[in-house]
């Protein structure tokens, strides 16, 4: 999957050549043309092909929201997979930032890379009491 492209960077007033919405956006011509087949509308048929600004904006709006994946409570994403895992044998360890929030950090299945995900320390244990949770000593002897 390449790079995403902010949506709100179209004029809705404003028609594109295909090569305008390639310089806009930052990508490649056939890029566009590759859109114009899965379904953004043009214009007309003749050359040059024109976009209209508002369908160019809601076609980006609707290609965002059909990749977006959200997590599980019990999941982290993996930046390699590009998709939300499940730390490896549940093992999990929590890493303090600040006073209320630190860093879930595991290890994917899939592909052996880190996993983080932050949260505040009591959410965290709520969510890993059944896992293998790891909190820092210098935390255990605060907390008591």
């Amino acid at each position: 999957m390449g790079k995403r492209v902010n949506p709100n960077i179209v004029k809705i007033h404003r028609n594109y050549t295909v090569e305008e919405v390639a310089n806009l956006c930052s990508i490649h011509k056939n890029t566009v043309r590759a859109w114009v087949e899965k379904g953004l509308p043009v214009n007309d048929d003749k050359r040059p092909m024109l976009i209209l600004g508002r369908e160019l904006r809601s076609f980006l709006r609707v290609q965002k929201v059909k990749h977006k994946q959200r997590c599980k409570p019990h999941e982290f994403y993996c930046l390699r997979c590009k998709k939300p895992q499940r730390p490896a044998e549940d093992m999990v360890d929590y890493e303090p930032i600040n006073g209320d929030r630190g860093c879930l950090i595991g290890i994917c299945p899939a592909c052996g890379g880190i996993i983080n995900k932050y949260s505040s320390l009591a959410n965290a244990e709520q969510l890993w009491s059944d896992a293998d949770f790891a909190i820092p000593r210098t935390l255990e002897r605060l907390k008591r």
